[in-house]
């Protein structure tokens, strides 16, 4: 697996060379969210604002006001659970172009409940005007600021950093509204989005060769949520669907997924892998996607539960996982 390290850092200096409008907010958090290469390239378009999110978000607004496009970076959870309010009126109410990029979503932190953004999906979407985006590679990390670029209004972004591992040829980028198609079956449909797309391609080939018929779908746009193809293959699959997140099954994915076939009278099963309605303590990613079910076994057991059949997959059948260090070059500090 080809392994990408600081991939958003790299590409945004790059990305925003011409672009001048294009402003930078740190919540004192410049080297964990990677921003430290844009502020030593454009010192004159960074802002550091400090640990105050609220004001940050108020300041990213009146600069939208002024026609620039503030680009804010922190952690996901210091966004949404923070700054709610600021980001309900000082910028989706008057629709204006801030993106904000909430690095570690759901588990991938070790610092616990007060570092995990396990409701933001739920939490943000329930503004009106915002659209909200999750990377699950380095190749749609490098191609989500085109995508978030030409959005009218405000946007939410999952974003990863660190070492990241490339699942897509960086030839076929992200698509605004579109699900990537992975693989084509009509046993079930699976949709998975972030890190979890990671953990179900392992799977994949154990699954294939046991003769399960997969359509599995990587899905990178959570709102709006409109892509037909979705609903036409849950409509066709022989055992429903399931959804595979890092999030709370509540008003995630899984909870968007539920409305669409509703909307559409779909009478399938959906089956929902995600936190399910809990909070979850500080450990590895490894560790917590196995203690929460997020893992490809879980995977194994949901798809043998509908399909009311034992797979007889183990731990060694699925291919191997990479695993970050702690400590590294491409990352500031463990947290």
């Amino acid at each position: 697996m080809e392994i990408q390290t600081k991939v958003h850092a790299k590409n945004l200096v790059k990305w925003a060379k011409e672009k001048s409008e294009v402003l930078v907010l740190s919540a004192d958090l410049t080297s964990s969210t990677e921003i430290d290469l844009f502020r030593d390239a454009y010192p004159d378009r960074f802002f550091s604002m400090g640990i105050a999110e609220q004001n940050m978000m108020s300041f990213a607004g009146g600069l939208a006001r002024e026609g620039f496009k503030p680009f804010v970076h922190t952690f996901g959870v210091f966004i949404y659970r923070r700054a709610y309010d600021q980001i309900a009126m000082s910028i989706a109410y008057p629709n204006l172009p801030v993106r904000m990029f909430g690095f570690l979503p759901g588990i991938m932190t070790p610092g616990g409940a007060t570092h995990q953004a396990i409701e933001d999906i739920s939490v943000m979407r329930s503004l009106p005007n915002m659209t909200i985006l999750e990377c699950g590679d380095a190749t749609d990390v490098e191609s989500v600021l085109d995508v978030a670029d030409k959005i009218d209004g405000p946007v939410y972004i999952r974003i990863l950093r660190g070492e990241i591992p490339r699942l897509f040829d960086p030839s076929e980028p992200m698509e605004f509204g579109k699900a990537r198609v992975l693989s084509e079956g009509t046993d079930l449909v699976l949709l998975t989005t972030g890190i979890c797309t990671e953990e179900a391609l392992r799977a994949s080939k154990a699954l294939k060769d046991k003769g399960v018929s997969i359509q599995h779908m990587h899905i990178t746009t959570l709102k709006p949520f409109n892509d037909a193809s979705v609903i036409e293959a849950i409509s066709k699959a022989e055992y429903g669907v399931i959804t595979m997140e890092n999030h709370s099954i509540i008003g995630g994915l899984g909870t968007i997924v539920a409305e669409k076939m509703a909307e559409a009278g779909i009478g399938k099963k959906l089956r929902r892998i995600g936190l399910k309605d809990t909070f979850v303590h500080g450990a590895s990613k490894q560790y917590l996607m196995k203690e929460y079910g997020l893992d490809a076994a879980a995977l194994v057991k949901e798809i043998e539960e509908a399909i009311g059949k034992k797979l007889r997959i183990k731990e060694k059948d699925f291919t191997e996982a990479f695993v970050a260090k702690v400590h590294s070059q491409a990352k500031a500090e463990a947290l």
